[in-house]
């Protein structure tokens, strides 16, 4: 089975740090765009940062300057170091990841989703 499985969520002061990480498990043959969302209580889910396979990389203006995502092509994982931490950085962290893998008998492009990693910060 081709699955994400997100990891480092916790309870963290205001200013401190945590790293996720986002395994990819499974039968698969390249891992392209990687990134991570969150979700807020009560607030859709917005995009925080992608990155591509090549290491381009993108960020939401609220978390520029503090937050890095980075990825280990050769163990297919992606990884959130978060740094100055805010209360309103307080939601659930999800990866996504675009794939070329195979699973239950198909072959070619899935969109994957981990299961959420709690990440809460307290002022």
């Amino acid at each position: 089975q081709v699955q994400l499985l997100e990891s480092g969520g916790d309870l963290v002061q205001a200013g401190g740090s945590l790293r996720l990480s986002c395994a990819a498990s499974g039968s698969i043959s390249r891992v392209n765009v990687t990134g991570w969302f969150r979700q807020a209580p009560g607030k859709q889910r917005e995009s925080v940062t992608t990155i591509t396979s090549s290491g381009i990389t993108n960020y939401a203006d609220t978390v520029k300057g503090r937050f890095t995502i980075s990825r280990d092509n050769a163990k297919n994982t992606v990884f959130l170091q978060m740094n100055g931490l805010k209360p309103e950085d307080t939601a659930v962290y999800y990866c996504n990841a675009a794939v070329v893998a195979s699973s239950r008998g198909y072959f070619g492009s899935m969109e994957l989703w981990g299961q959420g990693t709690q990440v809460t910060v307290s002022s």
